[in-house]
């Protein structure tokens, strides 16, 4: 079975999270979500999510991919040395890193973009070193997948059940759905 690391943390964008959680079940995929300092984790919009464990509770080397929502908070996901060895890891190890909105940012700060085509949300595209800045919904190079805010969260969200489980799931999903 497929396996996805979502960590949550202080101010992260519920639209986001639980879309890329919430699709992501729905194909089938085994999601974990780990709080980075608490079970329960408060959103961006004072939403509480109980997450499934503590970070410091998993062994990142056991997933297919980690995926990370943005969001107010971000900046304390760049700041927390567990998540940047985790992507740095993943991406040496040739798995999947996902991000949306603001977290991106988090995947440049460790050099993961610097060779890559990405997006992110708008205000953070100063902070970003990639080989090309695009500004397309969701972006996909190699084993990186970026995207722009909440209202791309779906797109992005089906686009990396695409990679996971493949174009045919991806497809009959959105189509249950109406998307």
């Amino acid at each position: 079975m497929t396996t996805v690391l979502v960590p949550l943390f202080e101010g992260f964008e519920e639209i986001e999270a639980i879309t890329i959680i919430d699709v992501l079940r729905r194909a089938g995929v085994d999601v974990t979500t780990a709080g980075l300092t608490a079970q329960t984790v408060l959103g961006a919009y004072a939403i509480a999510v109980i997450a499934d464990t503590l970070l410091d509770l998993v062994n990142s080397s056991q997933f297919d991919a980690i995926v990370l929502a943005g969001g107010a908070g971000t900046f304390r996901l760049r700041e927390d040395s567990r998540i940047t060895k985790m992507l740095i890891a993943h991406a040496a190890a040739n798995k999947l890193v996902a991000a949306i909105c603001a977290a991106p940012s988090v995947l440049s700060a460790v050099g993961l973009l610097k060779d890559k085509r990405a997006t992110s949300y708008p205000s953070v595209k100063e902070q970003m070193q990639v080989a090309e800045y695009l500004t397309i919904p969701v972006v996909v190079d190699g084993n990186v997948v970026t995207s722009r805010g909440a209202g791309t969260a779906m797109a992005f969200a089906l686009k990396l059940v695409e990679i996971l489980q493949g174009e045919a799931i991806a497809n009959k999903l959105a189509a249950d759905m109406i998307v």
